[in-house]
């Protein structure tokens, strides 16, 4: 079996990440915060210490502004319904994610202006596009910061820099890039930050976080949790209303480690050799049209691509079934992404390596496509 799926979950996860999950489960039962006997404090720290490695790890000074939540989308979510009012404007891109893009159009059903930004033919959105598309009420700018579609990587930093400048919020979705790119909040000018644990942070399903800067404080997405009714909760508690997912989050938490353990400029050199050999292999074949840039330094860890006259579906079935190649087909939750690419709506083939994986692997794969593509 061959896993090619990681900018979907992540797989295998290191052994540390199974071990933090099985003890919590086994040893440490009580609920964090609301209790104050010993297997609630213990709890609580496991908390507490996955928090302070996601700060350590993208250079948030302030680990009290991460509020975990169970996924990327959650985390999203949570911004824009916590933050956006009628009459604001919102600027965003042609290539979001799903979890951008649904949001945003019930926003707009109830006010909310939003521009969405045109990507070139590579996936990419310049900078200066998107300063154009400022008015006097945009509140709010909104990028992902590498397609799932089309692996490009945004210019975040040079779009961070702007939306600074002029007082705009800026807010990246880092469900592709967290984990497998470095990412420096202070660096980038980062206002909102959202991404998944369940990717290349290593983490299960179920886990993701949100970050907020300090001075902003978005209304809560769901209400509960203990105090007062007229309380008025601080980060991170505010966006942490019930009983948290203690074993997920020590599991987020051991990814992380793991990751700070190993350094973020090791496993983005690998897996920039992984993706160069995919893309090299690719364009060997005849009929195969790649998605987005062909330089692996410009993409995230993933390739989307086609092959002249077999639909997605079918050679998704082949790898799987016939060749023991895992990899995911369709739309991706990104239509709209497929249509800026001109591959909506049979979608594409995406394969996304990870840190675990290896070149002979990668070579089985290639060998694969071309076997397909002879039949």
């Amino acid at each position: 079996m061959i896993y090619l799926d990681n900018a979907a979950t992540s797989y295998p996860k290191p052994e540390s990440v199974y071990q933090r999950i099985d003890y919590i489960l086994r040893h440490i039962g009580g609920n964090p915060g609301s209790s104050g006997h010993r297997m609630a404090i213990d709890a609580s720290r496991v908390i507490f210490e996955a928090r302070e490695s996601a700060a350590r790890f993208f250079n948030i000074h302030n680990a009290e502004r991460i509020a975990f939540t169970k996924n990327a989308t959650e985390a999203i979510n949570a911004a824009f319904k916590g933050i956006l009012k009628a009459g604001d404007h919102v600027i965003t891109t042609s290539i979001e994610h799903n979890a951008v893009v649904k949001p945003l159009k019930r926003l707009e059903k109830e006010g909310v202006n939003v521009t969405r930004v045109k990507a070139d033919k590579e996936g990419l959105v310049r900078t200066e596009d998107i300063e154009k598309a400022l008015t006097k009420k945009t509140r709010l700018v909104s990028v992902v910061h590498a397609s799932n579609v089309f692996g490009a990587i945004l210019p975040v930093g040079e779009i961070g820099r702007m939306c600074r400048k002029k007082g705009i919020l800026f807010m990246i979705d880092a469900a592709q890039t967290a984990g497998t790119m470095p990412i420096d909040i202070e660096l980038l000018n980062i206002d909102i930050f959202c991404a998944t644990g369940h990717k290349s942070l290593l983490g299960p399903q179920g886990t993701g976080f949100l970050y907020v800067r300090e001075g902003l404080e978005p209304l809560p997405l769901i209400d509960g949790g203990i105090g007062e009714d007229d309380e008025v909760k601080k980060m991170p508690e505010r966006f942490e209303a019930g009983t948290m997912n203690t074993p997920g989050i020590g599991g987020l938490g051991a990814g992380i480690e793991f990751l700070l353990k190993e350094g973020i400029g090791k496993i983005r050199q690998y897996e920039e050799g992984l993706i160069k050999q995919i893309l090299d292999g690719l364009r060997s074949i005849k009929n195969v049209k790649i998605l987005g840039p062909i330089d692996e330094k410009k993409r995230t860890c993933l390739v989307s691509f086609t092959m002249g006259g077999k639909e997605p579906s079918d050679v998704g079935y082949r790898l799987d079934n016939e060749l023991g190649i895992m990899a995911r087909c369709g739309l991706h939750c990104a239509p709209y992404a497929h249509k800026a690419a001109g591959t909506y709506p049979s979608g594409a083939v995406r394969v996304s390596p990870g840190y675990f994986n290896t070149y002979k692997e990668i070579e089985e794969f290639l060998r694969a496509v071309r076997e397909i593509m002879k039949v």
